[in-house]
């Protein structure tokens, strides 16, 4: 006769139930219960403990409740079970009382009677009076290690006699992971596990035990991650892009060619009125060709085309609407700027018919333009324009673009399209059009910081690279086929300038995500990637939407928010690692499905992460202060239950490099082991370094190998929004990491 899961009640039960609602179950324990070490379940285990695991019988299973508190009532002396107390008096006596949050239904495996499958959910509820069970090794097992596709194993929980913990990477990526904690609890460790333990996993499964082809794309910002996944690791490849790399393909490069107009705003800091249109212009113009790059022939040619094509269509809209007399300011500057174009283009093609349209344009323009005397200043003021002298210029352009092969009505490619040019270029031809337009004293200060910022040679050393090519970028940093290259690029962002930093990350993770759109348009499928950024809290802060600011910061938290909407419909998944939860943006965290929560003090973080999580599990939660490091609670997505999750230890060597400071073992000249520790002080190779690395001479491994000897870790340096390329379905198809 098979065993019911009523047949070894009276050995494991430990109480009732005396409160059901929904959320909670209350329970009275036995006065026979044990205090702190139940003997009757198999074997010896702590009993109560907060956090962990009871069960009730319900129908054909058990319902399994997670305790949240325990606690002791004063109330009239019980009366036991078969005794009768006539005649005594009822004195106060502590009665033992605990709080369970229903999880799920634990039943039989009809396959294998020695087995238990766990669900989430609840088909029924127990009554007042029901019997309360220990859980036997096997059921506290079941629980833990339940789930489908439990395929990398993370650690084990110290509250299920060490069960298993282990994850479905489909999952764990596929709907967005947050790590959060203090500094030291040991988030940087957990996630450079959980990427080293899924890889190895990836591998040993393989179908031809080749490499995994996979993708992890790390932003890091205090270039921890070098060391946790070094070069010299046979198991898993890695490519560490940082400024000043130790070879040219590993210098870290963001083109700024690769900037979108909203980028490109926030970094200029340019203003809402008039100096983001002009910008979004010149960039538009610039990506035409009408840059003063090199150009062959029939390239000269096409831009003087485009070039004579939009003036036109420009002078044709300003007759139509009459701008000839009400604005007239504006079109004499437009037409001297034309000018002085015109003479500089004529030089450079003196075969078309540059110069009828010079003498039209000067006709016109002397004709409106006059002057006066104010003082010893010379004021420039223009009158109504004639209609017919600007009928005659439009006359004359029309019949130089006819002989360069017709009028192109596309003024240039969206800004937004990557496109090769020259940040100079782009200076330049900002100036121009604020000459041309007349508000030379609203783009001066744009043309201004561009000039500086881009003769940075830190800056420079970044956002400059004519070689590069877009393909390149993404086989570089996405990662080649069958990820030939390595499975895991590093972005160490330390010492990229402060100035840049934000925007260099928006542009990174844009670029990443939007090939990722491009590659499931093109292909109907996705391709896995992970995406993983380090010090969230700094990169994806909260920003008010009513703000008129458009700074790099919120461009950069804009950017994050959109992958974290769309990224899993294109294979994209999402990795937060953060020691302060309230400053992330909400909209990041709200997209987030599995968190992995370490030791948490402040109170304002402990109550944001309390609002993510549903009613009934606040209370495993209030572990989060007294948590040890090195453990974590995992809830949500990733798992069937929440469980309380020692991580499997990562060798000191492959760890990242986020060691506290040694202050005792440097002070007294030894390690804990008591061998003899030197730590010396090179001011003059700091100095050296510093100096020429920041006046763009450095040689490549000056400081990161000077750091690597010394154990030395880096140090961070520093502090988008366009529609979607591509409507996202609405389809809930999860990746297939």
């Amino acid at each position: 006769m098979s065993e019911t899961p009523f047949s070894r009640a009276d050995a494991l039960r430990i109480g009732t139930v005396d409160f059901v609602s929904p959320d909670e179950l209350k329970v009275l324990l036995d006065i026979e219960a044990p205090d702190a070490v139940a003997l009757n379940a198999g074997g010896a285990r702590p009993f109560p403990r907060v956090n962990s695991y009871l069960l009730i019988p319900v129908d054909d299973g058990y319902l399994v409740g997670q305790i949240e508190w325990l606690t002791i009532e004063r109330s009239a002396f019980p009366k036991r079970r078969g005794v009768q107390d006539f005649g005594l008096i009822d004195l106060p006596y502590p009665l033992r009382k605990l709080r369970l949050n229903p999880l799920g239904t634990l039943r039989k495996d009809l396959g294998d009677i020695d087995r238990y499958i766990f669900r989430r959910g609840a088909d029924a509820l127990p009554s007042v009076g029901a019997s309360v069970l220990l859980p036997t090794e096997t059921q506290l097992r079941s629980i833990v290690e339940s789930g489908p596709r439990r395929r990398v194993r993370i650690g084990a929980s110290p509250l299920a006699g060490n069960a298993e913990v282990a994850i479905d990477p489909d999952r764990l990526f596929g709907r967005h992971l947050a790590v959060l904690g203090n500094t030291g609890s040991g988030k940087s460790c957990s996630v450079a596990g959980i990427i080293r333990w899924s890889l190895e996993q990836a591998r040993s499964q393989h179908v031809s035990g080749g490499r995994p082809n996979a993708r992890f794309i790390v932003l890091d910002p205090n270039g921890e991650y070098s060391r946790a996944f070094a070069a010299t690791d046979q198991e898993i490849t890695s490519r560490v892009f940082k400024v000043g790399g130790e070879a040219p393909d590993l210098a870290l490069k963001v083109p700024l060619w690769f900037w979108n107009s909203s980028e490109w705003s926030s970094f200029t800091q340019a203003s809402a009125k008039t100096q983001r249109p002009l910008l979004r212009r010149a960039l538009r113009e610039v990506k035409a060709g009408r840059s003063g790059a090199d150009l062959s022939a029939e390239e000269s040619k096409l831009q003087l085309r485009r070039y004579l094509s939009s003036v036109l269509i420009s002078l044709r809209r300003e007759i139509a609407t009459g701008a000839i007399r009400t604005e007239e300011s504006k079109v004499g500057y437009r037409l001297k700027a034309i000018l002085e174009d015109l003479r500089v283009k004529a030089a450079a093609h003196p075969e078309s018919s540059l110069n009828d349209c010079i003498e039209a344009v000067r006709s016109a323009h002397d004709h409106a333009y006059h002057t006066f005397s104010k003082g010893a200043e010379v004021v420039e003021y223009y009158r109504a324009f004639s209609e017919k002298q600007l009928e005659d210029v439009v006359g004359s352009l029309s019949i130089a673009v006819s002989e360069l092969g017709g009028l192109i009505y596309q003024e240039g490619p969206d800004e937004d399209v990557p496109v090769p040019f020259k940040g100079a270029d782009l200076a330049d031809h900002l100036q121009m059009l604020g000459e041309q337009e007349g508000v030379s004293q609203f783009t001066d200060f744009l043309v201004s910081r561009i000039r500086t910022f881009l003769s940075d040679s830190r800056i420079r050393a970044v956002v400059a690279d004519d070689a590069l090519t877009i393909e390149g970028w993404l086989s570089q940093y996405v990662g080649e086929d069958q990820a030939a290259g390595g499975e895991i690029a590093i972005l160490d962002l330390s010492l990229v300038p402060s100035e840049v930093v934000h925007v260099v990350t928006a542009v990174a993770a844009r670029m990443i995500f939007e090939a990722l759109q491009r590659y499931r348009r093109l292909h109907g499928v996705t391709l896995p990637t992970v995406l993983v950024m380090e010090e969230a809290h700094a990169f994806i802060k909260r920003y008010r939407d009513d703000a008129e600011e458009y700074d790099a910061a919120r461009v950069c938290a804009q950017t994050f928010e959109r992958i974290a909407r769309e990224g899993r419909k294109f294979g994209l998944g999402l990795v937060l690692s953060s020691q302060r939860p309230s400053e992330l943006s909400a909209t990041v965290l709200s997209q987030c499905n599995s968190f992995l929560l370490h030791r948490i003090s402040n109170d304002r973080d402990q109550e944001l992460v309390q609002r993510l999580v549903p009613d009934n599990l606040r209370g495993l939660l209030r572990e989060l202060p007294s948590l040890p490091a090195q453990h974590a609670i995992l809830l949500g997505w990733a798992t069937e239950v929440p469980v309380l999750v020692r991580m499997d230890e990562l060798p000191k060597h492959l760890q990242p490099r986020s060691d506290d400071p040694d202050f005792w073992n440097v002070w007294t000249a030894r390690d804990d082991a008591g061998i003899e520790l030197y730590r010396p002080v090179e001011w003059k190779a700091v100095a050296e370094d510093w100096v020429t690395r920041q006046s763009g001479t450095a040689p490549a491994d000056t400081v990161e190998n000077s750091a690597e000897e010394l154990d030395v870790p880096g140090q961070f340096s520093g502090e988008w929004t366009e529609d979607a390329r591509f409507e996202p379905d609405d389809d809930d198809d999860d990746v297939d990491f």
